[in-house]
């Protein structure tokens, strides 16, 4: 066979039909699967999230039913000058266009401020490092009390006039007082001591005036001559 009757059986009217078919058969099959696609996920179709800040969650919970979407509570915090069980945040945020059944997380107000335990800083901290705590924690520091013992050291914690510990779970809201040393002590430290009295050995709350002076006996000058 020459090469030129291979050129015409290559390049044949049938066989360039054959091909243009085939092209055309992918191309429809790219295009009906974009479609179907577009279809199925509802591709430019959305529900505009209504802004939830604010509302109450049962109030929000029914807008959501009506909006077909999903409300699901995620956390809890705690803000004194809203109301509680109102919804504080949400995720995704107001306006944002989201597909039917989509989940919305939102934080509730809790009814009461959260309490924390106390760290372990009392008798074992230095006032920054107490302080920072603390504060890293959410609590109100008040201005610290000064107190005999080593400057700057923290002996003990006030909250509301009334001493806390190490480990006691107190109210955010609850603004606290550290009591630190002062860097000076007191010079009468010992007066809690009980003295003991060695020429009698008794207390000094016993009454020494009971007891009889003991004396010598006279001695007899007779005998002695």
């Amino acid at each position: 066979m020459s090469g030129k009757d291979f050129l015409n059986k290559l390049f044949s009217r049938y066989l360039l039909i054959h091909l243009s078919l085939m092209v055309l058969f992918v191309l429809l099959l790219v295009v009906g699967l974009a479609v179907w696609l577009d279809f199925y996920t509802h591709h430019g179709e959305g529900i505009v999230v209504p802004e939830l800040k604010g509302m109450s969650y049962n109030k929000a919970r029914r807008l959501m039913q009506e909006n077909r979407l999903t409300l699901v509570v995620s956390d809890s915090g705690y803000n004194k000058q809203m109301p509680a069980d109102c919804i504080l945040t949400q995720s995704p945020g107001a306006g944002t266009k989201v597909k039917q059944g989509h989940t919305i997380y939102v934080s509730v107000n809790s009814p009461s401020s959260p309490s924390f335990a106390i760290p372990d800083i009392v008798d074992n901290a230095s006032m920054r490092e107490a302080e920072a705590k603390l504060m890293a924690m959410g609590f109100r520091l008040l201005p610290a009390q000064r107190v005999t013992g080593e400057k700057d050291w923290v002996y003990g914690i006030l909250c509301r006039g009334r001493r806390v510990a190490n480990g006691d779970r107190v109210a955010i809201d609850h603004p606290l007082t550290l009591l630190v040393g002062s860097g000076s002590y007191s010079d009468d430290g010992d007066d809690d001591l009980e003295y003991v009295d060695p020429a009698y050995g008794l207390s000094d709350d016993d009454n020494i005036d009971e007891f009889e002076e003991v004396t010598e006996p006279p001695v007899d000058d007779t005998e002695q001559r």
